[in-house]
C-alpha cells in the first residue's frame, strides 16, 4: 500500500497537469511487470522524473539500471544486426515475394551465409515485416474427371531435357472495375523457366498463336515437343492446330476440369497473382505488360531459387545444362574421331597382313 500511496504522490507533485494519466502508466508497467519491462520504462521517464526515485518506485537496484543501460551488445546481437540488413536488402530486391526458404537460399548463394531457415524466421519476426498471403484456393467436384484420350503428358512433370515438353495457359488480370486484360504463357518443365508470354485485350485463338510464335523463336526446336495445355477453345482451334503440326510440337490436353494435369502452369500463374498482380491496381495493358516483364524476367527466371531446381534459378539450370552439353557433345566427337582412327589403323594392319600372305603364297608356287 506504501508503494501505491508513493506512486499517487509522485503523480500529484511532479506531473504538469493534475487529472491526467500519470507517466508510469503511460508506459505500460507495473510493479509486479518482468524486470525488463521496468527497466526499459526507467529509461522512457529518465527525463521526467528522477532515476532514484524511479528505481525506488519500480522495485529495481539502481547498480542494475545503470548496468542495463551500459551494457554492450553480444556477439550474437550484432551478427543478428547484420543479417537483419541482408535479409532487409533481399526482402526489398526481391518486393516481399520470398519465404524463408529462398531466403536462405539467397544469403548462401550471393553473400556467402549459412544459416537455419528457424533462425531466419525468427530474425523476420523481430523485423515485423508484412507477410505474404499464402491462402490457397479450393477446387471440389463432384463429378469424377473425364479422361482425355490425348493426354501425352499424364503428369509427367519432370522430363530429363530442355524442349522435351512445354506447358500453356490463360489467366486474367483486371484493369479497372469491369475490364481485363489476358496473359498467355508458355513454360519449358524442365528449366521451369516461362520462354514465351503475351499480354492482350482478347482471350482469343490469335493469342495463344502469337505466343507460341514466340516461344519458337526463342528456343528453335530441332525435335518433337509435347505441347500440353487445357481443354480451351483456343487451343483446339484450326489455326493453333495448323502451328502445332507445321513445327512438329504433339498435342497434349488435359482432362476436362482437371486442373491437376497442368498443375506447373496454374501454380506459376498462383505465385505471380500472389506476388506481382494482387498487390497493385492496373488502370492500362501498358502497366500490366511492364509489371509483366518485371516478375517473369528480372525476378522469375533471373532471380528467385527455384525448389524444383535444387535452388537454382532457370535461367542458372540452363545455363548449367548447355555447358555440360558441349563438354559432352566435344567429348563425343574426340572419341568418335579415335574410333575412326582406330579404325583405320586396324585396316591398313589387315591390308598389309594380307598382302604379305598373297606374296607368301605366290612365291611357294613358284618354289
Amino acid at each position: 500500500m506504501r508503494v501505491f500511496f508513493f506512486m499517487a504522490r509522485i503523480t500529484k507533485k511532479e506531473c504538469p497537469t493534475r487529472g491526467r494519466k500519470s507517466d508510469l502508466k503511460k508506459s505500460e508497467c507495473h510493479i509486479h511487470a518482468k524486470l525488463q519491462v521496468r527497466l526499459k520504462a526507467i529509461y522512457r521517464l529518465r527525463f521526467e522524473h528522477t532515476t532514484v526515485m524511479l528505481c525506488r518506485v519500480l522495485h529495481v537496484n539502481r547498480s542494475t539500471y545503470y548496468n542495463f543501460i551500459n551494457k554492450r551488445p553480444s556477439k550474437r546481437e550484432v551478427e543478428n544486426q547484420r543479417l537483419r540488413k541482408l535479409l532487409l536488402e533481399i526482402y526489398m530486391k526481391a518486393k516481399k515475394r520470398i519465404g524463408t526458404r529462398a531466403f536462405k537460399i539467397i544469403l548462401l548463394r550471393d553473400y556467402g551465409v549459412n544459416i537455419s531457415e528457424g533462425r531466419i524466421l525468427r530474425l523476420l519476426k523481430s523485423m515485423t515485416l508484412p507477410k505474404m498471403s499464402t491462402i490457397k484456393p479450393c477446387f471440389k467436384s463432384n463429378k469424377s474427371p473425364v479422361f482425355s484420350s490425348d493426354n501425352l503428358l499424364k503428369q509427367e512433370f519432370n522430363p530429363k531435357s530442355p524442349n522435351q515438353v512445354w506447358t500453356t495457359d490463360f489467366t486474367y488480370i483486371s484493369i479497372g472495375a469491369k475490364r481485363h486484360v489476358y496473359l498467355c504463357a508458355i513454360l519449358d518443365l524442365y528449366l521451369r523457366k516461362c520462354i514465351a508470354w503475351k499480354v492482350s485485350d482478347r482471350i482469343d485463338a490469335k493469342l495463344a498463336c502469337d505466343t507460341l510464335e514466340i516461344a519458337i523463336n526463342k528456343r528453335k526446336p530441332k525435335e518433337p515437343i509435347i505441347f500440353h495445355s487445357d481443354q480451351g477453345s483456343q487451343f483446339k482451334s484450326a489455326s493453333f492446330r495448323k502451328l502445332l503440326d507445321e513445327h512438329q510440337l504433339l498435342a497434349s490436353y488435359s482432362k476436362p476440369g482437371y486442373p491437376y494435369d497442368n498443375a506447373v502452369t496454374e501454380v506459376f500463374f498462383k505465385y505471380l497473382k500472389q506476388r506481382e498482380i494482387n498487390r497493385r491496381t492496373y488502370h492500362s495493358i501498358q502497366e500490366v505488360q511492364l509489371s509483366c516483364f518485371e516478375y517473369i524476367e528480372q525476378f522469375y527466371n533471373n532471380y528467385n531459387p527455384h525448389s524444383a531446381n535444387n535452388g537454382l534459378t532457370p535461367n542458372q539450370k540452363e545455363e548449367n545444362y548447355f555447358k555440360k552439353w558441349k563438354v559432352n557433345e566435344k567429348l563425343d566427337t574426340e572419341l568418335r574421331e579415335f574410333k575412326n582412327y582406330i579404325f583405320q589403323s586396324l585396316l591398313e594392319t589387315c591390308n598389309q597382313d594380307l598382302n604379305a600372305s598373297f606374296l607368301y603364297c605366290n612365291r611357294s608356287q613358284c618354289i
